[in-house]
């Protein structure tokens, strides 16, 4: 888990320097639209749809986007349909990646996909070709200052979650998926900030890069956050944050 946690910090350091609201806030926006049509508009029956709406509060979105959204993905307002297309490949060095896609033209989506991959030394795989490696996991990010270790395990542990790992500057929840949204929700009611709480695929394996291979793989995961239609990105790489400093 170490690559999964250390990427997911500096990603959130990135978004803090960055603040690019705009992309966050389209990221959401289909989450939520995607969410309320599988799953209907109703929050209290749709555990995806109420974890999609609590990132966007906590991302400060506008309540009346959120409304919108959902209501895009019941129909009761006119809106685009987007389809849930999952990539998986190799990047430099031979590191797994997963890349999560909600798109609207699978014909523009997945040339561009493959360009990417192929542009710093990877390749497209097919479906199951890395997804093996990984496990789908709850997972949380929180600051170590707003919580004790003893305080977060109890109340993690009390409400079904899995495990509390110390990953440097912040303290990573780990749940099954079935349990996810009652310790999301419990950390909620209890006033604790998260700087992340979703379903994310985590590996058991990972592969260490340096050097040249490194700043690839980082370039490679930069291109597909920011790309318009890519909601998640996932890998298994693992570093030395030293050598990000390079």
């Amino acid at each position: 888990m170490a690559g999964h946690s250390k990427w997911a910090n500096i990603k959130h350091k990135k978004a803090r320097e960055d603040a690019k609201r705009g992309k966050v806030f389209t990221r959401l926006n289909k989450e939520i639209t995607v969410a309320a049509r599988l799953g209907g508009g109703d929050e209290t029956a749709n555990p995806r749809l109420r974890s999609a709406v609590a990132a966007a509060k906590a991302a400060n979105m506008p309540a009346d986007n959120i409304k919108r959204a959902i209501q895009k993905g019941t129909g009761e307002l006119e809106g685009v349909t987007y389809d849930e297309v999952t990539y998986e490949g190799y990047g430099p060095g031979g590191v797994a990646v997963i890349v999560e896609t909600l798109t609207d033209n699978r014909n523009r989506t997945t040339p561009e996909v493959r360009h990417l991959f192929s542009k710093y030394g990877g390749n497209l795989g097919e479906n199951g070709s890395v997804s093996w490696m990984f496990t789908k996991k709850g997972y949380i990010i929180i600051e170590k200052e707003i919580v004790g270790e003893d305080d977060l395990l109890e109340l993690v542990l009390e409400h079904g979650g899995e495990d509390v790992q110390d990953e440097g500057e912040t303290w990573g929840v780990y749940t099954e998926t079935g349990d996810f949204e009652p310790v999301r929700s419990a950390l909620e009611t209890a006033g604790i900030e998260m700087m992340e709480a979703n379903i994310s695929m985590i590996p058991s394996t990972t592969t260490k890069l340096e050097g040249k291979k490194l700043q690839s793989m980082i370039k490679l995961l930069d291109l597909f956050e920011d790309h318009d239609d890519v909601q998640n990105v996932w890998s298994n790489m693992d570093f030395d944050e030293a050598d990000l400093e390079d």
